[in-house]
């Protein structure tokens, strides 16, 4: 029966229907308040019974053998008297009451049915807008506008939680699309390269050269993308988690290692570099952490100016450790600086004009989110950014 029912569920389109009485929380508070009404009502039947039965005792105080004589001329004993007006009264009561209390049952359930379904008809509203929200349907949104309680809280949190979703969604999507124009981009040029080369039917060996130097250059734009992609992709992972390998390492020794890595280039353009490298222990991943200095700094040459300056410091206070990387180059709009780390921005550049893949900056934030750091940008006047980024130092910060 089970795996009947899995293949029910599994055919599109195909959607069982629940048992008209389950036990919804509606139907739940329903029974709770019955019970609870009911239960109360008859506590009141016996505390009047018991009050009656104790009130209609007026032959207690007479002496026994008196008689009553009764309005039809009859008499009786006192307390044969007492015990049938006792009865009497006792039945009536409890008749009486028994249909004063269906009465009040029925209508406090039904009361109670309406009440639950109109204070839980948000989380109707809650549960349709679930059920409709696909690709295109993002944009739904409960909006409760009742009392301000529990209920609205969930609303309104619920609303929160789509617009996060909706952001994260849209987010993703530029980022696939903007990877997938950076990975045709080098592609394209290749294909038309051997394309134009091969049709040519007097090329010769220089010609055929010239083909394999741009294939190379845009094979290795290619996968430098890929490799950005997999770094930001694993940084990203990381974050809120435990890191996959944490040990205790120096930001200065990484940062004097970038350094080293881009000298050729730092000479090329004539770049004035002032360094202060005090110790700045941290834990934490090491080629993560060596990837955060290279880019920062390979960001920091990309991006400026012929004898432009670059300078670099790190240090630690005990608390915490940090890298400031700065630059000269290109005016900055200090409103642009937040979105320069996003994924495939370049401040203000042309996608295609700039070199650099445009993750740079999107993976220094990623390893900071999974250190439990943060990195701050300011624009320079006159033109360049100051990165800086802070760790927790390896004092604060616990290896095992």
């Amino acid at each position: 029966m089970t795996h009947v029912l899995r293949r029910l569920r599994s055919r599109p389109g195909l959607r069982l229907r629940r048992p008209s009485l389950r036990p919804t929380l509606r139907l739940r508070l329903t029974l709770l308040n019955g019970v609870l009404l009911v239960g109360a009502g008859v506590l009141l039947m016996l505390l009047a019974w018991l009050l009656v039965r104790d009130a209609l005792r007026p032959t207690d105080e007479l002496l026994p053998g008196t008689t009553v004589l009764l309005a039809d001329g009859t008499s009786l004993d006192a307390a044969v008297w007492q015990q049938r007006m006792v009865a009497a009264a006792s039945g009536e009561l409890l008749a009486k009451g028994l249909a004063v209390l269906l009465a009040i049952g029925a209508v406090g359930v039904v009361g109670a049915y309406a009440v639950a379904g109109r204070a839980l008809r948000p989380l109707q509203q809650v549960t349709a807008t679930a059920r409709r929200l696909g690709e295109t349907t993002l944009d739904q949104r409960i909006s409760y506008t009742g009392a301000d309680d529990e209920v609205a809280e969930l609303a309104d949190t619920f609303d929160a939680m789509l617009d996060r979703i909706a952001a994260a969604f849209e987010t993703q999507k530029r980022f696939v699309a903007n990877a997938s124009h950076e990975l045709r981009t080098p592609l394209a040029v290749m294909r038309t390269e051997i394309d134009v080369t091969l049709s040519d039917d007097e090329a010769d060996a220089a010609e055929y050269r010239r083909m394999a130097t741009v294939v190379r250059d845009a094979s290795e734009r290619a996968n430098g993308l890929v490799d950005a992609l997999l770094v930001l992709a694993r940084s990203e992972a990381q974050k809120g988690r435990r890191l996959g390998r944490r040990t205790e390492c120096d930001l200065a020794a990484g940062t004097a290692n970038a350094l080293s890595a881009v000298r050729r280039e730092v000479d090329r353009i004539k770049l004035d570099v002032r360094t202060s490298l005090e110790p700045a222990p941290v834990v934490g991943d090491p080629g993560l952490l060596d990837r955060l200095a290279g880019n920062l700094i390979e960001n920091a040459i990309r991006y400026n100016h012929l004898h432009g300056r670059l300078w670099v410091r790190t240090g630690s206070d005990g608390q915490r450790s940090w890298l400031v990387v700065g630059n000269t180059g290109f005016e900055v709009d200090p409103a642009e600086v937040p979105g320069l780390f996003e994924p495939f921005r370049r401040g203000g550049r042309e996608r295609t004009g700039a070199r650099g893949s445009g993750l740079g900056l999107s993976i220094v934030r990623a390893v900071c989110d999974a250190h439990g750091g943060a990195v701050t940008a300011v624009a320079q006047p006159g033109g360049g950014l100051e990165v800086t980024v802070t760790l927790p130092a390896a004092e604060q910060v616990s290896i095992g």
